[in-house]
């Protein structure tokens, strides 16, 4: 599978993830699963001009399988593109993908940005900051909400920020395989093989959100969705069931998840390390939980909790253990 990948507005570190996969042989990875690269800013040899294999890609004379962009699209100022040109070349960024996805069996975008504009659209947006189709949680973006590549699908949106690795991999696996269809993308072009969690789901810390015992700061052992801004119940990713480096994630070190795989999270409009509430009761709630359930449900985990759950959630280190009960299978 001949993967063209570009590099827009973004920091890279996608590609610096990816090169965190869990191998020790990264180039034999990539060729397992039938990857060629015609290029990459980082990964490949440079073995032709770039400028010449677009045109081939263009014109047909070399196959492109996968088109990938990494960071978002730069459109402005007033819709030129001219805040990123490609080095080297007159023509904006912009000008080349639409030229180049056209003729692309199947195109993707890896990472927030890409997919959906994420920190380069951070408001106020100065470089008119966007995805590859999508301008935040709306359908367009660069190419436009009716575009499909030539496999009938549209971008398919890796996102995350950065991915993980596997993310990225298994995609491409998949697309060489040809086994990624329509179905296989959730409402917003998301590979479900991950969309389809909840960074929520295999949480170290879920029998302290299940009490609704809270950390209150960083160091502290319990639920962080309370008063550390924790979205774990609401993004879309699979982060604490595939740990990254195969050791940890965001809330196994501490940090409340800020919900990265999903639209406009660079905005919440508030501390990233805050939980925003009203009458005290957290805004963001988990998704398809009513707000009266989750009331009533914290009510009553909170009266149950018991004391080792209550003392350990604010505390760095388990401070009591589980009690010890005598036990006979029956």
């Amino acid at each position: 599978m001949n993967v063209l990948w570009l590099q827009s507005g973004g920091c890279g570190g996608c590609t610096m993830s990816l090169l965190c996969a869990d191998t020790v042989d990264f180039p034999r990875m990539l060729e397992a699963v039938g990857v060629h690269w015609l290029s990459h800013p980082a990964l490949s040899l440079g073995e032709r001009p770039i400028f010449d294999l677009f045109e081939d890609c263009i014109e047909g004379r070399v196959p492109l399988d996968l088109l990938v962009l990494e960071g978002a699209v730069l459109r402005g100022p007033d819709g030129t593109g001219g805040f990123h040109r490609l080095a080297g070349s007159d023509r904006s960024m912009a000008d080349w993908l639409r030229q180049l996805a056209p003729v692309a069996r199947h195109v993707a975008a890896v990472g927030t940005c890409a997919a959906f504009g994420g920190i380069a659209a951070t408001q106020p947006n100065v470089t008119d900051a966007c995805g590859l189709q999508y301008e935040d949680d709306q359908r367009g973006g660069l190419l436009g909400a009716a575009f499909r590549a030539r496999d009938g699908l549209p971008v398919i949106n890796i996102a995350g920020c950065p991915t993980h690795p596997g993310w990225v991999l298994d995609t491409f696996a998949a697309l060489a395989a040809g086994r990624l269809a329509a179905d296989d993308l959730d409402a917003l072009g998301r590979p479900r093989f991950y969309a389809d969690h909840l960074v929520h789901h295999g949480c170290t810390r879920n029998e302290y959100y299940e009490f609704k015992a809270s950390a209150a700061r960083p160091c502290e052992q319990g639920c962080l969705m309370e008063h550390m801004g924790c979205k774990g119940t609401q993004a879309h990713a699979d982060c604490n069931i595939r740990l990254w480096n195969g050791l940890g994630s965001c809330t196994r070190g501490g940090h409340a998840c800020v919900s990265c795989t999903e639209p406009g999270f660079q905005d919440p409009g508030h501390a990233f390390d805050r939980t925003p509430k009203l009458a005290g009761i957290p805004i963001g709630l988990p998704t398809d939980m009513p707000k009266a359930w989750f009331v009533a449900l914290a009510s009553l985990s909170k009266s149950a909790t018991p004391r080792r759950v209550r003392v350990n959630a604010g505390s760095d280190h388990v401070t009591v253990p589980p009690a010890i009960r005598k036990t006979r299978l029956k």
